[in-house]
């Protein structure tokens, strides 16, 4: 929509050069998936000028394992979603096809590379992979499927952001359920989901419970 501006890699290295200079604990790409080249160009030239902060990859999850093996040994932390647990809700909803065979091939590949979310002593995410999941009305995402996959096939000890802030907008009125937040009872279970499934739960926003609906 008109926001932001392109700029070449030069100009991209001394960004991140300067977040670094001010104090900020690492560099997060925002869905970067269509820019992997650039970034990778980028990268290259301020490590050679002195960049030394974790990067850190903020993905959909829909990522390919050909742009993934570019990356190896150059992001530090992965942050994807795992968005649903039913490739057929994922296409309905979000007009994708095949997500989960995607996600989960992606996170496969990204726990491959980095591992457990590691912390320094300051609780500071240094290396690692932690998985956001956000929370559907009537459980479109299928919340049991996403933590079991999780658990079982990534890693037992998974950190899991489990959110509960759906807000419902633009054309959510013509989709029910998804014209309303999660209630407080839907947030719980998918907590529960998590707790016993004995993945790592990393804090929800604060307000995620208030602003769901009440039961």
């Amino acid at each position: 929509m008109g926001v932001g501006r392109e700029v070449a890699p030069d100009e991209l290295a001394s960004m991140m050069l300067r977040l670094q200079e001010q104090g900020c604990h690492n560099i997060n790409f925002v869905t970067p998936s269509h820019v992997v080249a650039q970034i990778l160009e980028a990268v290259r030239i301020a490590a050679d000028r002195g960049l030394r902060l974790p990067l850190v990859y903020n993905t959909g999850g829909y990522d390919s394992l050909e742009a993934l093996a570019l990356l190896d040994g150059v992001i530090d932390i992965y942050m994807p979603d795992a968005k649903y647990g039913d490739s057929e809700k994922a296409h309905r909803y979000s007009h994708v096809r095949d997500y989960v065979e995607f996600n989960q091939a992606a996170l496969r590949e990204m726990q491959r590379q980095v591992g457990d979310l590691e912390l320094d002593a300051q609780g500071v995410a240094r290396r690692g992979l932690l998985v956001r999941h956000l929370v559907l009305p009537d459980d479109l995402a299928n919340t049991e499927r996403v933590i079991e996959f999780l658990a079982r096939q990534v890693s037992p000890r998974t950190h899991v952001n489990v959110m509960g802030q759906y807000h419902p907008c633009h054309r959510a009125d013509r989709e029910p359920p998804l014209d309303r937040p999660v209630t407080v009872s839907e947030y719980r279970r998918a907590l529960a989901v998590a707790r016993r499934f004995g993945v790592t739960l990393v804090d929800a926003p604060r307000t995620a419970i208030f602003e769901a609906y009440p039961d």
